[in-house]
């Protein structure tokens, strides 16, 4: 549940005041503005509204700021279980087309440089965004190792590394425009011929 559903109760919430306030955080985000530089004020500017309408819906700005992340975040996409390449291949394209988005980039830059700065953004934001989808990639390599299409001894929670770290680098590093659309594809079948069973 987002800090949006727990907030305290008080005059009915106007979804417009709402979806400003969210735009508003975003683009000052994706303007370059970190979370610590960012303030109520300057949010409250931005949206055409008055402080004591954020403070209604959200009690401090980090879980706004949270919340904002969160909605421009795909949703984790349905996986066919059919072969664990195929698996991989879904969750990873979902980077891929999130990188060609200058908002969702938001997600990237916060995620890679405010965890040492706003330990509780970095924590919440990683529970609500991040998890569900290493929680996912985390079982498709399982059951791949369980059902040998994947090496016995491999290593989990390195696998997940080598695949997320290499889509990361690609977003944050790679060249200028979209990012080819058959990278997910090409990141996994270079993993997979390590992860495989040797002959």
């Amino acid at each position: 549940m987002t800090t949006q559903q727990t907030a305290r109760a008080g005059r009915p919430r106007s979804e417009k005041a709402e979806k400003a306030i969210i735009t508003a955080t975003l683009d000052l985000i994706a303007d370059g503005m970190g979370v610590a530089e960012l303030s109520i004020e300057a949010i409250a500017a931005r949206a055409g509204v008055g402080k004591t309408t954020i403070y209604r819906r959200w009690a401090n700005k980090e879980d706004l700021v949270v919340d904002a992340l969160a909605t421009i975040r795909e949703p984790l996409p349905p996986l066919a279980g059919e072969s664990v390449r195929g698996d991989l291949i879904t969750l990873l394209d979902v980077v891929r087309r999130e990188a060609g988005h200058r908002r969702a980039r938001c997600v990237m830059n916060v995620a890679l440089s405010e965890t040492d700065r706003s330990k509780r953004v970095s924590e919440r934001f990683f529970k609500l965004a991040l998890e569900p989808r290493r929680v996912a990639m985390r079982e498709v390599l399982r059951r791949g190792v369980a059902n040998g299409e994947l090496r016995p001894d491999l290593d989990v929670e390195l696998g997940m590394a080598l695949l997320s770290g290499a889509m990361i680098f690609f977003s944050k590093w790679g060249p200028e425009g979209d990012l080819p659309e058959d990278l997910a594809e090409r990141v996994v079948d270079h993993a997979l011929a390590g992860f495989t069973p040797r002959a």
